[in-house]
């Protein structure tokens, strides 16, 4: 797809003298100190908060519906269609309005990592603590870079212009306008900077695949001998635990692709989760929050100004956002080989699928189609019954193409470069949630480094009756027992009516695939 030059209205913006171009983090900083968007912690963090919209809102996301990939996205409530005409009336009125606010912040910049493959971008923001959000997210430019930068998607991000439905053809106050021809992201009404983030990774799930590079929602690390994992896994199931590993650098913790020259990091830096961290759980996370750092929605005592990580009041999904170089073990520039092993994370809650199994090519693809975790919304109410969760392909509110594309392209590569793949859970043993109880860390972090090890290519396996997975007999550090869901349970007729029950979960809802590849759910999925 050709680069598209902005419109005249954008460049106007762009040339004005109320428009700061590529700020230092501390120019930025001072910004948001003296324009009262947010206050400093006592790390030298700047705290802000989101206001109304303290996350991600997926009802008002939009893709214009043009000529050029109208036969190619996948339309529906994730990718929900707008005409070109709603769209070009609003982006006018968001350029007015943005004229007449006093200042402006640009951030020139690049997304993926890999040269062969990066994409130029630039991001207009009202706000300033915005602007240094995108300058810590997104790859920074080196000065010789930047003067041949040609920007070839354009952020304009306008929080307080608030859209009205009924004249402006959105679904509320808020909108995130993906315009593929005009090469734009108009985002307006919600203040949470998590949206600039996912637009990039949703424009690079389609552009990506047209050179065959494979978009992943997966964070990636290196061992010292270049062994390449990569961890795919939905909230709550350990992902950013267990890949923050010593002995590994880290390559990235939630984009990648996969190229033919191997893998790389999409972003610039980390957007990670704050609720309840602790050095002693997360180090690398608390002690990457310093200068720079932005917190959003994360309480700040005034006595000191510490932040208070266990207080939800405003939002569980507390945030900080830094650069990669704030952690020490990483890999620069963030790229590396093709991956030796795939973990795929899951947390069971019905108990029942094995702690760790090897995947064939076939139950690879099945399972990253799946997406399969349990969330336990209101535990403290006192809730028994696991809430199953399916995101397609660990990322389903980020693919504007079709799912089984991305699973195509990821049976091609485990097939040509041989990679192994495993499924961890990392959920409950002995029982489901309320009966049993959750993994042993330490099991799971022994099964997890076996894997990574090749201590589980050539061990002989046992197939689970019900998931025709293949369980190790064996694994260092771990009982034998315990690799067995069957003989975890004390009742045995209660494990068989819950592997049943999720079963038919699986099934259900891979029924909406069968289209694409029936011997795929045969050979892929649960045997019963």
């Amino acid at each position: 797809m050709k680069t598209v030059d902005v419109n005249i209205e954008l460049n106007e913006l762009l040339s004005s003298n109320r428009m700061y171009n590529q700020l230092s983090v501390s120019e930025l900083v001072e910004k948001v100190l003296t324009r009262q968007e947010g206050i400093l912690t006592s790390t030298g963090a700047v705290s802000v908060s989101t206001g109304k919209y303290t996350g991600r809102s997926p009802k008002d996301k939009f893709i214009v519906n043009e000529a050029s990939v109208e036969n190619l996205i996948d339309w529906g409530s994730v990718n929900q269609p707008i005409s070109s005409d709603v769209f070009e009336k609003l982006y006018s009125k968001v350029l007015t309005y943005l004229k007449d606010r006093n200042e402006l912040f640009q951030f020139k910049g690049f997304a993926g990592a890999d040269t062969g493959y990066r994409l130029p971008i630039q991001v207009i923001n009202e706000f300033a603590w915005h602007n240094l959000f995108a300058h810590q997210l997104f790859i920074r430019p080196t000065e010789e870079e930047l003067l041949t930068h040609q920007s070839e998607f354009t952020i304009v991000s306008a929080p307080t212009f608030k859209a009205d439905p009924v004249v402006d053809g959105t679904n509320s106050e808020a909108f995130v306008i993906i315009s593929f021809e005009k090469r734009i992201i108009l985002i307006g009404g919600t203040e949470y900077a998590g949206e600039m983030k996912k637009s990039i990774f949703s424009i690079m799930n389609f552009l990506l695949p047209q050179n065959n590079v494979l978009p992943m929602h997966c964070s990636a690390n290196v061992g010292n001998e270049g062994d390449v994992a990569l961890f795919f896994g939905l909230s709550g199931t350990g992902k950013t635990t267990l890949s923050a590993d010593a002995d590994r650098k880290l390559i990235g913790d939630d984009e990648h692709g996969w190229s033919d020259n191997g893998v790389f990091n999409i972003e610039g830096g980390c957007y990670a989760k704050c609720i309840n961290l602790t050095f002693e759980k997360e180090p690398q996370i608390f002690s990457a929050i310093k200068f720079g750092t932005v917190l959003e929605n994360v309480v700040v005592n005034p006595d000191g100004r510490l932040a208070d990580y266990d207080d939800t009041s405003l939002t569980e999904n507390t945030r900080a956002a830094y650069p990669m170089q704030a952690i020490q073990n990483i890999v620069e520039p963030s790229v590396a080989g093709h991956p030796h092993t795939i973990i795929f994370l899951t947390a069971d809650a019905f108990g029942v699928l094995p702690p760790i199994s090897k995947l064939t090519k076939e139950q690879a693809m099945y399972h990253f189609l799946s997406g399969f975790t349990s969330k336990l919304a209101g535990t403290e109410r006192g809730v028994t019954s696991p809430q199953v969760t399916f995101s397609t392909c660990f990322g389903s509110p980020f693919l504007p193409l079709p799912a089984v594309e991305y699973a195509k392209m990821l049976g091609e590569k485990i097939e040509k470069h041989n990679v192994n793949v495993f499924l961890v859970n990392t959920g409950w043993t002995g029982g489901e949630y309320g009966v049993g109880k959750r993994m042993n860390l330490s099991y799971t972090r022994a099964m997890v480094h076996a894997a990574l090890e090749g201590d589980l290519n050539y061990v002989e396996t046992t197939q689970d009756e019900f998931f025709g997975l293949a369980i190790p007999q064996h694994v260092p550090g771990v009982p034998d027992q315990v690799l067995v869901p069957s003989l975890t349970w004390e009742d045995k007729s209660a494990y068989e009516v819950k592997a049943l029950e999720l079963v038919n979960k699986f099934k259900e809802n891979f029924k909406k695939f069968e289209g694409f590849d029936a011997q795929l759910a045969e050979l892929g999925g649960p045997l019963k």
